[in-house]
């Protein structure tokens, strides 16, 4: 069995993977981020992933951040538009302190004014650093305009004037609502048994108070197609193509995946790659992406190239997905293709850390996790016409963002 799921008195789901190794990881995955702010809380839920390091009723800040440290470990912590994540690296050994360590900080944080005051002005600086990266922040920016309206249609980090407004009570309040214990999963990979792993979790999990989250997500409404050029007065063009696909639990998440892949995923021998960087010179820069949320997703093409070419790059994307469009994969290529996407996804589950956090959103997410072995079976099953029903769908009336 590649996992071993459980449930606490409490509702908080566990998941754990025994393997081979002397390094442990374990993670809290908690089903809230800036999805789930209201409108005068954008940027909360990342504030809220940074105090959580800043003091618990039983530990000061600084040792939070040496617990682990001091014994070769890591705690670090990430927040998405749908989730907050708390991840613990250490030594097999030392896995009962790094979870008490995490339930320390996502359960009995005290979230100190004075302290989080300080962290204000290194979001800031995060905030400032972003805003002088184009190719980053072209992606928040189609984003917004692509939900807008709604809870996805504002960035993670929120605004300046924003920021400074919270303080630990509006915190407080914030997780009070969004953290409940029916939407949080433990996820753990080691060298122990799972039944060390289940009951190391209702030691240190399964004291908190049952809570059921009182609200639910709303899908986007429509947003027509949009072009848009914004002036940046940047040394290159920042162009995105890209329109709204699937939810995460849609069935045709999985051929719009591979499609994405072959379009403008990692290796060298994608469509685009080889269109416009390798055939024509035109761009160092070019990918395709798939970002599936819980009940709908956005794909995505980013290209930087000099500002003369930004049309002759238009142009070759734009005839790219026409052909997936119209015209079906051959068997050759579509094998090939399959072949690449298991190989890096093999790849990829060679990371026990990595492999551990997608186990705890799949089951966050799904309910549960398939094994590496199911998900090779269902990419070896998609068929041609899969693919170009997917590219019919997603890559027709797509929209543009352009930074020049």
């Amino acid at each position: 069995m590649e996992f071993y799921t459980y449930t606490l008195p409490n509702g908080i789901r566990g998941i754990h993977r025994q393997v081979r190794g002397t390094v442990a990881h374990c993670a809290l995955v908690i089903g809230a981020g800036s999805r789930d702010e209201r409108p005068d809380q954008y940027g909360l839920a990342h504030l809220t992933e940074h105090a959580f390091f800043k003091g618990t009723t039983r530990r000061r800040a600084w040792q939070v951040n040496c617990r682990l440290e001091n014994l070769g470990g890591e705690l670090n912590a990430f927040t998405t538009k749908e989730e907050t994540t708390i991840h613990a690296t250490t030594l097999r050994g030392d896995f009962a302190k790094a979870a008490e360590l995490i339930a320390d900080v996502a359960f009995r944080s005290t979230f100190p004014d004075r302290e989080i005051d300080r962290e204000k002005e290194v979001i800031v600086d995060e905030i400032n650093t972003y805003k002088d990266s184009p190719a980053d922040l072209i992606y928040d920016t189609f984003e917004e305009m692509l939900f807008e309206g709604s809870e996805l249609g504002h960035n993670i980090l929120g605004r300046k004037s924003d920021l400074m407004r919270y303080d630990g009570e509006a915190i407080r309040a914030f997780t009070a609502r969004t953290h409940t214990t029916d939407r949080m999963v433990f996820s753990s990979i080691g060298n122990f048994s799972p039944k060390t792993a289940e009951a190391v979790a209702l030691r240190y999990f399964g004291g908190q108070a049952a809570t059921t989250r009182g609200f639910g997500r709303t899908v986007p409404p429509a947003v027509a197609p949009f072009e848009k050029t914004v002036t940046k007065h940047t040394h290159q063009t920042h162009c995105i193509l890209g329109g709204r696909a699937y939810g995460i639990d849609d069935p045709k998440r999985l051929p719009l995946a591979l499609l994405v892949n072959m379009l403008g995923g990692p290796s060298a021998n994608s469509l685009l790659n080889v269109e416009v960087r390798e055939k024509h010179g035109l761009s160092y820069n070019i990918e395709a992406t798939y970002t599936p949320y819980g009940d709908c997703g956005l794909a995505a093409i980013y290209f930087s190239s000099e500002h003369a070419n930004e049309a002759q790059c238009i142009e070759l994307i734009e005839n790219q997905l026409r052909q997936l469009r119209t015209t079906p994969i051959t068997p050759r290529r579509l094998s090939m293709a399959k072949k690449q996407f298991i190989a890096q996804l093999a790849i990829s589950s060679e990371s026990n850390e990595s492999y551990m956090l997608s186990a705890g959103k799949s089951l966050l997410t799904h309910g549960e996790v398939d094994t590496m072995e199911q998900v090779y079976a269902k990419i070896r099953a998609l068929t041609a016409r899969q693919l170009t029903e997917a590219a019919e769908e997603v890559f027709t009336g797509m929209s543009r963002l352009i930074y020049r």
